[in-house]
């Protein structure tokens, strides 16, 4: 087989897209899905460096870290396909009901100890209503936010209510993470429960709270590239401040258990695409890291990531927090960061009811 003939053009086009953006500049929906459907080692390759410059312009060495505890799992109502704690599968995840204080307490000082800045409380249930659970929850909160030990956030999925967005912000909730999880063109192919724009509503009541966003989705669900950019835009449109980037990790029992995994390469492809077109949001890669990058991992920083999730997940095992860290201290990077640290440029989302938010 010949070699691939270098494509002077694809060189020079990708070096100006990535001037672009360093300058402050834009790149057009269009140009984001060229970018996606970039092939060639040596093009991909380009892409990361690129990727990593605008990183480093923006963000400097610091990396920040995020971890989660799961406070209520399993038996959730909603059909997600690709969760193994929807009642709608047979899977082998726990299930147990809402935890002690003292649990997250002990996660909060494990998390402190780590360098992480965001614990996020997170439930296995279709969202969050008003009633003896919410102020439950919001003990919980005040409780995190007094320790000191790492910034109060939560996942607690659909907000209907604007009352309970009010409550969770006032018992010191900073990010809440509720993600698009695809494009909305995509969305009906992975739950059918609830619609995409139940969730952009959510996003809408905790934004009139005064609470960040923490909001990204899963790729290697089936989805196209065209999927991923348009995914990628939604986010910048409604104004995510932290945008997790999870890669599948098929769990038995789930529809998605056969779905082939991303190569390596095609996931640091879609993190380098994404720095480009949200420059100035963490861009966390969280869940399937490990079992998708493999060796590769390092080279999520090289394509744009600021942000990692540490620490296990929601029912699946991470790598140990110690090697996550010693990666990052091989690599020149610096997991500390404040507490309360986001990036006040990113551009905020148009008022509701613009229909702004599409995908």
């Amino acid at each position: 087989m010949s070699a691939r003939p270098f494509d002077a053009t694809t060189h020079d086009r990708i070096a100006q897209l990535g001037r672009r953006v360093l300058e402050g500049g834009e790149i057009t929906r269009e140009e984001g899905r060229w970018l996606f459907a970039l092939e060639g080692g040596a093009d991909i390759v380009d892409l990361l460096s690129w990727a990593n410059r605008i990183r480093e312009h923006f963000k400097g060495n610091k990396i920040h870290l995020c971890s989660i505890v799961n406070i209520k799992a399993g038996g959730c109502s909603e059909n997600c396909r690709f969760c193994a704690q929807s009642a709608a599968y047979e899977t082998d995840s726990p299930r147990y009901g809402l935890v002690e204080s003292e649990s997250v307490l002990a996660a909060a000082e494990e998390a402190g100890k780590n360098g992480v800045v965001g614990l996020g409380l997170v439930a296995a249930w279709r969202g969050l209503e008003e009633g003896p659970v919410l102020d439950e929850l919001c003990c919980q909160f005040e409780l995190l936010k007094q320790s000191g030990k790492a910034r109060p956030d939560a996942s607690l999925g659909m907000i209907r209510n604007q009352r309970v967005a009010d409550r969770l912000r006032q018992a010191g909730v900073e990010c809440y993470n509720h993600n698009l999880e695809t494009s909305e063109r995509f969305f009906s192919k992975v739950c059918t429960t609830h619609s995409y724009q139940d969730r952009v509503q959510t996003i809408r009541h905790l934004q009139q709270a005064g609470i960040r966003i923490c909001s990204g989705g899963i790729i290697g669900m089936g989805e196209n590239r065209e999927d991923r950019c348009d995914l990628a835009f939604a986010l910048k449109e409604i104004g995510a401040h932290i945008v997790p980037i999870n890669i599948l990790n098929a769990i038995a029992g789930t529809p998605f258990d056969k779905q082939e995994p991303l190569a390596p390469l095609e996931a640091l492809k879609t993190i380098a695409c994404f720095r480009f077109i949200l420059p100035r949001q963490e861009i966390m890669v969280a869940g399937g890291r490990v079992v998708n990058l493999r060796e590769a991992q390092s080279l999520m920083f090289m394509a744009g990531a600021s942000a990692l999730m540490v620490g296990n997940y929601l029912t699946t095992v991470n790598q140990p927090v110690e090697k996550d860290l010693q990666m990052l201290k091989d690599l020149g990077l610096d997991p500390r960061w404040d507490k309360h640290g986001f990036s006040d440029q990113v551009q905020q989302p148009a008022a509701a009811g613009t229909g702004a938010v599409t995908a």
